[in-house]
């Protein structure tokens, strides 16, 4: 007869919870270092093998498989998809193979390497310890985070084993053979820990001690599938449409999969056993913990392989459906301009986390040429309302600047290679440096455009057009130091350094006009003189940005942190700890010049 008074829950609790957390930390792990070290290169994958949807699924897959996440596919693939890179049509077969890619965690735990775990673990610790390249230590990250994977599930499995001889619980499994049973208690379970590798460490954790039968660990598995997408759907709130689209996606492809295969688990357990090694010899429990787990892995695998080469005849359709359910929507009349690209679940992944960044960039890059093109017609000729809406650019701006340096001080908060730093640096100075241009604008051009209003003044021809060659060479200017920003080019950036003596000479060419018509007989020479001359240092002082910008692709690293003591420092505004963004007295350069 069974003692209830030898059970001990306490220990078997801890010895779960534990595990699992040792688990979950050890998947956390390896799936970092393996983004830190490919990360990068998985993006480019991703972007250049999606011009089919084969293509699409397979990258879904592999990219997944590396980085095991696949969230961060998701993620990647919105990204994409908003940046207009990509259709929401070719997500859909990315998303596809990602569910694929998944599925290797669970062949990973099925291999019965417990008894190496504690090698494995001292191993990349010695690794990450000793390795002084930063490749190397990753590299004894992921080794770590693997023994403690199979060491948390050791601990699981040593936990459960006393419940071997517990009626309550046997029973308890037994009903999990009843799938809507396993897969509502699965799909409860993965919503909650928002980890499906999670629960399909608990399921083979329970299959090694003989407790689950193919058929559960079959709807176990069904109800993980339907409870990752909660994962989904909670990181698509606030976001773009792009992103509950692609969710969407997530969300369909899954639940249809599971309701076609759910009255065909008894043929799914066939073909499974059929592939699967089998233990002869063995009867009961123990052939069952013999068989199970890797069945269980294998079943996983041909569920989500099998729905693939069912859906990927209808990625039009899924993706029609999906707009349809989620359609785009007009932003709100004098909503503000938000962050598009900047999503957090990127921040543990620090490259791509930075990719995100450019592209905000290119964004805040577009605004601030788009005031420099627009700036020296507006100040000569525009009215009150064209001065007003040239203002407004420069808050959008800020809007933008804001979000860029608080994105980056979360960032700040990971560890950074030393790749990682550099390009962290240049991209926090470069969105200064472009801020910079739109308070120059917005605080200098725009209150000389009021000065020619309230006192009537007009440039003649001549000027204007004096002006307006100097003006088009700092358009040139800027529009081709962001593209450089954009694109790394640093062949492009030292054109821009390189135009230096020319923008010097359009100056210096302008300013002679000016002295030549100051003995010009015309009503307010003075101060029209005035006006002119401030707008042509004003324009050398815009050229001046773009070409910091353009030195921080040819520079080392070091020298991108301006010295704050000198005048023509670019604003100093850096993230501190809790990543909201603390900003310091703005220098001299971007202030309104005084009069003589």
């Amino acid at each position: 007869m069974f003692d209830l008074d030898t059970l001990a829950p306490l220990p078997i609790l801890t010895g779960l919870a534990g595990g699992l957390a040792l688990f979950l930390f050890g998947l956390d792990l390896m799936s970092g270092a393996l983004k830190s070290t490919a990360g990068h290169r998985m993006k480019r994958l991703l972007a250049r093998l999606t011009t089919n949807r084969f293509k699409a699924a397979f990258a879904g897959a592999f990219v997944t498989a590396v980085i095991q996440s696949s969230s961060v596919t998701t993620v990647l693939v919105v990204g994409f998809v908003s940046a207009g890179l990509m259709t929401l049509q070719q997500s859909v077969g990315v998303i596809m193979g990602a569910n694929v890619g998944t599925t290797i965690t669970a062949q990973i735990i099925a291999f019965k390497v417990s008894r190496y775990a504690l090698l494995l673990i001292a191993l990349g610790f010695g690794l990450q310890f000793l390795a002084r390249r930063d490749r190397l230590r990753h590299y004894g990250t992921a080794l770590l985070g693997l023994g403690l994977i199979f060491f948390g599930m050791d601990l699981m499995s040593g936990a459960t084993r006393p419940l071997q001889d517990y009626p309550p619980f046997i029973e308890a499994m037994r009903r999990m053979d009843h799938p809507l049973l396993g897969i509502l208690a699965s799909a409860a379970f993965t919503a909650l820990v928002q980890s499906s590798s999670a629960t399909t460490g608990v399921i083979i954790a329970l299959a090694l001690q003989g407790f689950v039968t193919l058929e559960a660990g079959i709807a176990l598995i069904f109800g993980a599938n339907i409870g990752t997408c909660v994962t989904a759907l909670l990181a698509a709130i606030g976001k773009p449409r792009a992103a509950v689209q692609a969710a969407l996606v997530h969300v369909l492809f899954n639940v249809l999969g599971v309701l076609i295969w759910l009255g065909f688990i008894d043929q799914l357990a066939w073909i499974v056993r059929a592939i699967s090694p089998a233990a002869e010899g063995l009867t009961g429990a123990a052939r069952l913990a013999a068989e199970t787990p890797r069945q269980i892995a294998n079943a996983h695998t041909v569920f989500n392989v099998a729905n693939l080469l069912i859906f990927i005849g209808f990625t039009r359709p899924i993706a029609w459906l999906a707009q349809r359910l989620v359609p785009e929507r007009a932003a709100p009349a004098g909503a503000g301009v938000t962050p598009r690209y900047l999503d957090d679940i990127l921040l543990d992944t620090p490259m791509l986390a930075l990719d995100r960044v450019r592209m905000e960039l290119r964004r805040l890059g577009e605004r601030a040429a788009e005031m420099v093109e627009r700036s020296l017609p507006v100040a000569l000729h525009g009215d009150e309302d064209d001065l007003r809406a040239l203002a407004r650019l420069d808050d959008e701006i800020d809007a933008l600047h804001e979000a860029v340096v608080a994105y980056l001080g979360r960032l700040s908060r990971q560890h950074l290679g030393a790749a990682e730093s550099h390009q962290f640096h240049v991209y926090l100075t470069a969105a200064n440096l472009i801020e910079s241009i739109g308070d120059m604008i917005e605080t200098n051009i725009v209150r000389a455009g009021w000065e020619r209003l309230h006192n009537d003044l007009h440039v003649s021809p001549a000027t204007e057009e004096a002006l307006g060659r100097l003006h088009g060479k700092v358009v040139w200017a800027v529009q081709r130091a962001l593209e450089a920003l954009d694109a790394s080019d640093a062949g492009a950036a030292r054109a821009v350094i390189d135009a230096k003596e020319e923008i010097n000479r359009l100056a210096e060419a302008a300013e002679h006009h000016l002295a030549l018509r100051l003995a010009a007989p015309e009503a307010h020479r003075l101060p029209l003189f005035r006006l002119e001359s401030e707008l042509i240092e004003y324009f050398k002082r815009v050229y001046y940005f773009a070409k910091r910008i353009a030195k921080l692709l040819t520079e080392p690293p070091e020298n991108h942190a301006p010295d704050p003591r000198s005048r023509d420092a670019a604003p100093a505004h850096q993230p501190d700890p809790s990543g909201s963004v603390a900003t310091t007295p703005r220098p001299p350069a971007a202030a309104v010049r005084r009069r003589p």
